[in-house]
């Protein structure tokens, strides 16, 4: 076993140094595929920033009650109380008229024309929020459908209309992200092979003289993989850094843009386990790319 490991600890120090003699080639194959390896990192960064920006948006709808007037203050209360006490309703906040018209004035500029009113045309408002586990769409319809059917309410909106299309949305970039990173990892895998095929024609001889003295295809074949493992992380690692330099160039404008909105939201960047996939599925590329280069290519050699 300590021979097994000794042997392949040799052979991948051996590529690391055959690789680091040829500085440039491996330095723009490496960049290559961290350029490749980059962009479906960048893109689900892009998705999970969203869902967190939002604060989950599926979960967070609103339904606005208004009350039938002239319905008083203390019924509105003595409403919103029997509307807490149910299981898919997890709060109610009770806006009076009163309040309401105070807010409007101070919103929208228009206190003297409010102040010539003879009477508050505002009713009392009720916000109601779902429970997290009754906020899909058919909860919500039926929740809006009981409210709609008290005495003493009026409207209820509830528009589930924008949650349907931002669900809708991101399932379209979840799946261009899918379809992206499979079309990228194919090319990881065919710049790795190019590389291992060129690799190979240039050392011909010396692999027809390997094979010339009992030299197996497996062999021969294993310097090639460690090659293709070490282009792989350091296209793994190149992401990183090129995905780590994205975060920091947009952190801080998109963090005054949601500042300017009252978020306290800042880009996150990649975590351990996203991270880890990429050095990882890197590596598994690279590996693959060259496994299937060399298992051609070394078949076609045969000394003579």
């Amino acid at each position: 076993m300590s021979a097994w490991l000794t042997r392949h600890a040799q052979t991948m120090i051996g590529s690391l140094g055959r690789l680091s003699q040829q500085k440039l080639a491996t330095l723009l194959t490496v960049l290559v595929i961290g350029i490749a390896l980059a962009l479906p990192a960048c893109l689900h960064l892009l998705i999970s920033n969203a869902q967190n920006a939002t604060g989950n948006w599926n979960k967070a709808v609103d339904l606005t009650v208004f009350l039938k007037r002239p319905t008083s203050a203390e019924e509105a209360t003595r409403t919103a109380g029997r509307i807490k006490q149910r299981r898919d309703v997890s709060n109610v906040e009770v806006i009076t008229a009163d309040e309401a018209l105070k807010e409007f004035r101070h919103d929208s500029g228009f206190g003297s024309a409010i102040d010539a009113l003879n009477e508050n045309p505002l009713p009392h408002t009720l916000v109601v929020t779902p429970s997290a586990d009754f906020s899909t769409a058919a909860n919500l319809d039926s929740l809006a459908a009981d409210l709609r059917a008290m005495p003493s309410i009026e409207i209820v909106q509830l528009d589930t209309a924008w949650v349907n299309r931002l669900n809708a949305i991101l399932d379209t970039v979840r799946r261009g992200l899918l379809v992206a990173a499979a079309l990228l990892a194919l090319g990881v895998m065919v710049i790795v092979g190019n590389t291992i095929r060129l690799d190979i024609q240039n050392r011909r001889a010396e692999i027809e003289v390997t094979k010339l003295v009992g030299g197996s295809d497996a062999f021969v074949r294993r310097p090639f993989l460690y090659n293709g493992i070490w282009y792989g992380l350091g296209g793994g690692i190149t992401a990183w850094i090129i995905t780590a330099a994205v975060i920091g160039i947009l952190r801080e404008p998109i963090g005054r843009l949601a500042s300017l909105y009252g978020s306290a939201f800042q880009l996150g960047g990649l975590d351990p386990r996203a991270t880890l996939i990429l050095l990882g599925g890197g590596i598994v590329l690279g590996w693959l790319g060259s496994y299937l280069a060399a298992t051609r290519h070394l078949r076609a050699i045969e000394p003579t």
